[in-house]
This record gives structure tokens, C-alpha cells and sequence, in this order.
């Protein structure tokens, strides 16, 4: 059974004049998420953040921003469309839209050019070509309006290809359970102090998301053999000495290749057996620096980013 793991993902910024998002409440975001053909399977909540755990990946909320995530065929720029029909062009302060290389892209309801052009119709932006078409790429769009991103304002992705070992044997097998998922990870020690809600599908496949404080974690897991993924994406400070949690995944999840996107900050790992391929930094006139890595086994080479409106 073929699912496509690659994520669509939206990040939000609206003023701090405007209403808590948070205060919208959940049947708001109910109806978000179903634009997306996606629903909300629990929540778990603290005093900075509501983070949604989905059918399709998860959505995070806190009182002046928002991340939505969603795979699968799932129709994510119509749940940003809906969101904008909620507030003023000039309340809205930063907007990305990212995509991910797929690895069966026709059966996408939609191409990254037709949803910005379904976005172009309420913004003005500039998008982003990240790697190469014959390996790795990712799409990112954003909404071209200077903006300055707090010191702390940091998101890291780690996007895994092709898992082998002891921990992917077991997210292929049947009759998995949340606890022993969360042991293979190491989650405990990787995500100390973090409230973690998390959802285990039939016939595979998991879900996580993590909060402490104003901080979230989210892991998605595909684990079908023939085209395997997992992703890892948070806004801790990954760049400290200290942070190993890029490298101790990669090392319990064996990816053939992996990638990493990173928004102001420069992710801290050396893994033993990947090559780094392919490196973008990209300054956006959005306020973020944005970096592309890209590992897997071989020569490296240069790449750069390539404005592609």
C-alpha cells in the first residue's frame, strides 16, 4: 500500500493587534483542516500553544502564529486560502508555503505553480526552487514584505529517505505500540520535559507531536519499504554544541539519505556515513535565512537556490 509521506507545510505571522489565534478556537481550525481533507485526531494544549495531532500530520497554534503540516493527497494551499478570508492583507506580517519533492507527484490534487497561483490571487511573493529536480527539491514560497524575525525564531526539518535497521523493521510489523516507538526513538531523552501526543495507524505508520512552553517537536513516520519517510521539524535551537538530535535519528533510523531545511540557524551534525551533496543558502526578503542540505552517499557537489518567480 502505496502513502505519500512528503509534507506540504504552511508558517503564518499575523500582528500582535489582531485577536489570539488561539481564541478562535477549535471549531475554527476543525474547519482549516477539513479545506485540507484532513481532520484532527486530539489535541494536547499548554499556556503558549494548542498543537493538533491530524489525520494527515499535525498543525501547531499559538496567539499570534501558526504551522500546519500535511501529507498524503491532501490540499493544504485551500486551508491557507480559507485562513486568509479571515483577516486583512496588512494584518497578515510573514507567510511560507513549502512543498517537498514527491515521491508520486501525479497523484497530487495539485502542483506546487498551480497553488501559488491560487495564492498570487490574495499575495505578492517570490518562490524557491531548493536542490535539484533529479534528486531532492523543495518548493518554498513567501510572502515578499520585510519582516524581522525574533532572535530565538528558529525552524529546523529533518526529512528522511529510505529507513533501514531495527527501529524500521519494527514500524513495518504488526501490532506496534506507541510506547515502544516512542523507546526506539529515544523521545525521552531526545525531547526531556516535552508533553508528547502521538497516534499509531493502521496498518502502519505514526505520529507525534511534542510542546514545552512556547517550543514544539513533530515526527512523521511512513515506513512502507519502497518508499519510506520520515520527517522531524521543530523550532528549538538545533545550531547549540550540545543538540544531537539531527544526528542521533539519523542514526537510529539509517536513511539511505536525508535532508535538511533550515530558517535562521545552522543545524549541528557531522553523520559518520552520509556525504553532504548539495548546500543553499538563500536570504529571503522575508527576514530568514534559509539553508538546503542534502546527504547521501557520494561526491559532493554546490548547488544554489533559483528564483523561480
Amino acid at each position: 500500500m502505496f502513502f505519500e509521506g512528503s509534507e506540504k507545510k504552511v508558517e503564518v505571522v499575523v500582528c500582535e493587534s489582531t485577536p489570539s489565534l488561539r481564541s478562535l478556537g477549535q471549531d475554527y481550525w476543525s474547519n482549516l483542516v477539513a479545506h485540507a481533507n484532513a481532520e484532527i485526531l486530539s489535541t494536547v494544549s499548554n499556556d503558549k500553544c494548542d498543537a493538533y495531532l491530524l489525520s494527515e500530520s499535525s498543525l501547531f497554534v499559538w496567539d499570534h502564529h501558526f504551522v500546519m503540516l500535511t501529507c498524503g493527497t491532501t490540499t493544504l494551499v485551500n486551508a491557507v486560502l480559507h485562513f486568509l478570508e479571515s483577516f486583512e492583507k496588512e494584518q497578515v506580517l510573514s507567510l511560507i508555503f513549502q512543498r517537498k519533492n514527491e515521491y508520486l507527484s501525479h497523484l497530487q490534487k495539485s502542483s506546487f505553480n498551480e497553488d501559488i497561483n491560487k495564492l498570487e490571487k490574495e499575495l505578492t511573493g517570490k518562490a524557491y526552487q531548493l536542490g535539484n529536480l533529479d534528486t531532492h527539491h523543495n518548493y518554498v514560497y513567501h510572502l515578499d514584505k520585510p519582516y524581522t524575525a525574533t532572535p530565538d525564531d528558529y525552524t529546523y526539518e529533518l526529512l528522511m529517505y529510505h529507513i533501514h535497521g531495527n527501529a524500521a523493521q519494527y514500524l513495518r510489523s504488526e501490532h506496534q505500540s506507541a510506547d515502544k516507538i516512542r523507546e526506539l526513538l529515544e523521545l525521552d531523552q531526545l525531547l526531556p520535559g516535552f508533553e508528547i501526543n502521538d497516534f499509531v495507524f493502521e496498518p502502519f505508520g505514526y505520529s507525534m507531536n511534542a510542546i514545552k512552553d512556547q517550543l514544539y517537536a513533530t515526527i512523521h513516520i511512513t515506513p512502507q519499504e519502497e518508499s519510506s519517510y520520515v520527517s522531524f521539524e521543530t523550532n528549538m535551537d538545533l545550531s547549540a554544541v550540545n543538540s544531537n538530535i539531527l544526528e542521533r535519528l539519523t542514526t537510529i533510523l539509517q536513511p539511505n539519505s536525508f535532508d535538511i531545511i533550515s530558517f535562521n540557524g545552522i543545524p549541528n551534525i557531522n553523520p559518520p556515513s552520509h556525504t553532504l551533496m548539495n548546500h543553499v543558502s538563500e536570504p529571503l526578503s522575508c527576514g530568514y535565512m534559509m539553508r538546503f542540505y542534502e546527504y547521501m552517499r557520494g561526491e559532493p557537489k554546490m548547488g544554489r537556490g533559483v528564483s523561480i518567480l
